[in-house]
């Protein structure tokens, strides 16, 4: 009964609801992208945006590792990609300022594609051409504290665990001499899969762990500190979903 209510409360009030903050925040983002402000708007609204996300589908969130970093220092955030709550959970509790590094295609969202171009996130096309054009934008973005958060999946996970991880966001790393830090979501995936149709209640945990600096990965072989990243972040996943 009590899961019948909750369905019928998320998609008749905290959906409509949040549909229309999307719309609001994603409106607000683009203005201040015009008028030349792409770090603090499109960073703290996008956070109430995201906390939304867990007040309205009353979800709890917990936080785990948050002095092992910095807010003056910049990073290269990298997480598991559990589910649909991974960008809410990030945006909304990391306490960290940021860009994303997002697929060229997702361009093409409704409201938010646009207002992620005016926040003037990352955006990696394929090839060696994406990866250096990455770099560059990078390079000029990542400074002062904002740092930069990649899926280095690539995608959602279809079963909870990790799928290996892709190159191009460690050559990134490297290129532009950040430090690492990994970063373990659990529960997303049992909160809303991306086989999922709705949400289901739980609890999100973000555990952040501590920097792996650019001098410690100095002369390491990047599909060794692919490795050491890895295992990290699954060495943090609940026993089910490690991989």
């Amino acid at each position: 009964m009590l899961n019948f209510l909750y369905k019928v409360y998320s998609f008749c009030i905290a959906l409509p609801i949040f549909v229309v903050i999307t719309i609001l925040v994603a409106s607000c983002v683009i203005i201040a992208g015009f008028l030349g402000d792409t770090d603090v708007v499109a960073y703290y609204l996008p956070k109430f945006w995201s906390k939304c996300a867990f007040w309205l589908f009353l979800l709890k969130v917990k936080v785990e590792g948050r002095e092992n970093i910095k807010k003056e220092d910049s990073y290269v955030f990298l997480a598991n990609h559990q589910g649909y709550y991974d960008i809410f959970l990030a945006y909304g509790y990391l306490g960290h300022n940021f860009k994303w590094m997002m697929k060229e295609y997702l361009k093409k969202i409704p409201f938010v594609g646009y207002a992620c171009v005016k926040a003037k996130h990352i955006y990696l096309a394929d090839g060696i051409s994406g990866i250096a054009k990455a770099v560059q934008h990078a390079r000029e973005t990542l400074q002062g504290g904002m740092s930069m958060i990649i899926f280095p999946e690539g995608t959602r996970t279809s079963t909870g665990k990790m799928s290996p991880f892709k190159r191009g966001s460690f050559m990134l790393a490297n290129e532009i001499g950040l430090s690492i830090v990994p970063l373990t979501i659990n529960g997303s995936f049992d909160v809303f899969s991306r086989n999922a149709k709705s949400v289901s209640r739980g609890t999100v945990t973000l555990t952040i762990h501590k920097p792996i600096t650019a001098e410690e990965r100095k002369g390491k072989q990047t599909k060794v500190v692919m490795q050491e990243v890895f295992d990290i972040i699954n060495g943090g996943l609940e026993e089910k979903y490690r991989s």
